[in-house]
């Protein structure tokens, strides 16, 4: 069998070969690593199909949760909706930066706001807000604006995602911005203001 190791370059091999039998051999991997390798080899010959990715995206391991997010982004078949709730921060945090990056499924931008205002992890946070200034939805400019008063990383990202919106409370958010305590939330404003 070899070690996970040789099983992952062994899965990593698959995928540039296109061998879809030795890639689907290692979706069953005990080793969440390999797991997640074999997702990548399915997706570079071709082969990877949405029954694998929603199989993946629940899977025990967070490592293959998030990597299935990555595969998922061109899929919009696939509800990412419900990661935003991962356990593991980093897959949420994924499935929140995925959600900007394609057409928004139902629901999408009122969960990345409840997201953006709630969630433990100022990470996770801020790619929610990231994603709502990617979107632009009018629906998900509340919880930009109340970013604006989060942790300085938040409120960098809240002060980008701005751009994506229009009318007096954006300006007045920029403005507010030109005074934070934080050097780069400063600057973020001043380049948005002109």
């Amino acid at each position: 069998m070899g070690s996970p190791t040789e099983r992952r370059r062994a899965a990593a091999v698959a995928g540039h070969t296109a061998d879809e039998a030795a890639a689907r051999r290692a979706l069953g991997d005990p080793d969440a690593g390999t797991r997640a390798v074999a997702l990548g080899a399915l997706a570079r010959a071709a082969r990877l199909t949405d029954d694998d990715l929603r199989a993946a995206l629940a899977d025990p391991d967070p490592a293959v949760r998030a990597r299935a997010v990555e595969l998922a982004v061109p899929t919009t078949e696939l509800a990412l909706v419900p990661l935003l709730d991962d356990p593991d921060p980093f897959v949420a945090e994924q499935a929140a930066w995925a959600l900007g990056e394609r057409p928004p499924e139902p629901d999408a931008v009122g969960a990345l706001a409840a997201t953006a205002g709630r969630h433990d992890d100022p990470l996770v946070r801020e790619a929610a807000v990231a994603a709502l200034g990617a979107l632009g939805h009018p629906a998900g400019l509340p919880a930009v604006l109340a970013a604006t008063t989060d942790k300085p990383a938040v409120r960098r990202r809240a002060v980008l995602a701005l751009v994506a919106f229009d009318g007096p409370e954006v300006e007045a958010a920029l403005r507010r911005a030109l005074t934070d305590r934080d050097r780069q939330v400063r600057q973020a404003a001043e380049d948005l203001l002109g």
